[in-house]
Formats: structure tokens, C-alpha cells, sequence
């Protein structure tokens, strides 16, 4: 199958929805993401990437969610609860190769009220279906090869660790990172999916409620 761009429709899932990325979302993504925590992992080139305010992460995520003919960025959003609709995270499928049938899952982050729960496995998954269902063979995950907390959930997602991408990006502080770089092929996918969906069945059918700051 010749991979195609995934038509922009909204996903749904058990614990989350993903829309595709609007400006209007801003404001929202904000509030969920522009945290020190956040960024200290990597988000948006690191620590010294953080917004100083609102103004500022207003122009950060028009440009980092840019959108085009090679990138369909999304908002995610709760399903069902207390927070039915709260947006508590951002992410992208992008960096489409169609020819070479290939595409990135990146430009990641949640609410730090929803660590650990659903959200991001249901992600993930829904992401990946989207990519092999338009014919994509292979799917890239990478993270900052020093931020443990990030590779530890791609690899609990099934990926497989192609290597490290050594002096692969700066830093917003001027630094080099290490990228380690994580793939799903095809013929892995359907282990993938019976272990996100096993992990996700582990959550029960109870909504995922955010773990507000004290």
C-alpha cells in the first residue's frame, strides 16, 4: 500500500479525543503546558525554552505546530468525567516521506496532572493506527537520549531503539542533544496494538481525571 496523507479527522478514543491543532487551542495548551516540569524534559528545546508568558507561548506554538503539507499537528483532549474536553496535551505525526512510506510522532507534551495515566498510550496508539492505516511502514518516536522519563514511555509503547543520533539537535540553550531515535514498522504493529490495548483495558472504564496542583 503507497502511504497517503491521514485525512484530517477528528480520533476518538476511550480516554481521549486528538483534534487537529487550531490557534483558538492556545490558550488552553498554555495553561496545561507552559510549566518548567514540562520543559525540563525536552519540550521545546528544554529548560531554557520556557515562555516567559502567555504572549510568548502564543508565538511558540504557532510555530511549533505549524502545520503544512508534510505535518498535521493535534490538540488532545479528555473524554467523559469531570474534564470531559479539557485539553491536556499537544503532539504531531509529522515529517511525512511518502515514497520512502514514513512518518515522526513527536513535538509531545502533556499536562503534568495526567502523567502516567491513559492519555498517553491511547495517544500513541491512535496515532499509530492513523499512520499504518494511510500505508505508512514505518513510524519514528525520538526523545533527548538523556530525558530517562520520555524514552522509558517510548519504550513501553513496543518501539524499538534504531540508535542514538549523537550532537543531533541544540538545545534552546545554545547546548547539543543526543537524540535516541525509536521506530514501529509495520510488521510490528499488530504486537504494538495488543499491548497499548492490553495496557489501556489495565485502566478500567473509568475516565482520566487530572491531578490538579497543590
Amino acid at each position: 500500500m503507497t502511504a497517503q496523507r491521514p485525512a484530517a479527522d477528528e480520533l476518538v478514543g476511550r480516554f481521549i479525543r486528538l483534534n487537529p491543532f487550531e490557534v483558538a487551542d492556545i490558550p488552553e495548551l498554555y495553561r496545561a503546558l507552559c510549566r518548567p516540569q514540562v520543559f525540563a524534559g525536552g519540550y521545546g528545546g528544554g529548560p531554557a525554552g520556557l515562555p516567559a508568558d502567555a504572549d510568548a507561548y502564543d508565538a511558540f506554538a504557532r510555530d511549533y505546530y505549524s502545520a503544512g503539507e508534510t505535518a498535521m499537528p493535534w490538540t488532545v483532549r479528555l473524554c467523559g468525567g469531570s474534564g470531559d474536553g479539557r485539553v491536556v496535551g499537544a503532539t504531531k505525526l509529522a515529517d511525512f516521506d511518502l515514497p520512502n512510506e514514513s512518518a515522526h510522532i513527536g513535538w509531545t507534551a502533556y499536562d503534568p496532572g495526567v502523567w502516567g495515566s491513559a492519555v498517553n498510550p491511547e495517544a500513541k496508539l491512535l496515532l499509530l493506527d492513523l499512520a499504518f492505516r494511510s500505508g505508512f511502514g514505518r513510524v519514528k518516536i525520538q526523545a533527548d537520549a538523556n530525558n530517562a522519563r520520555s524514552r522509558a514511555a517510548i519504550e513501553r509503547i513496543g518501539a524499538q531503539l534504531d540508535g542514538v543520533l549523537r550532537r543531533h539537535k541544540r538545545r534552546a540553550d545554545g547546548s547539543w542533544r543526543d537524540s535516541a531515535v525509536y521506530s514501529v514498522i509495520i510488521d510490528e504493529w499488530p504486537e504494538v496494538r495488543a499491548g497499548l490495548e492490553a495496557r489501556l483495558a489495565e485502566y478500567g472504564e473509568q475516565p482520566v481525571e487530572v491531578r490538579e496542583r497543590s
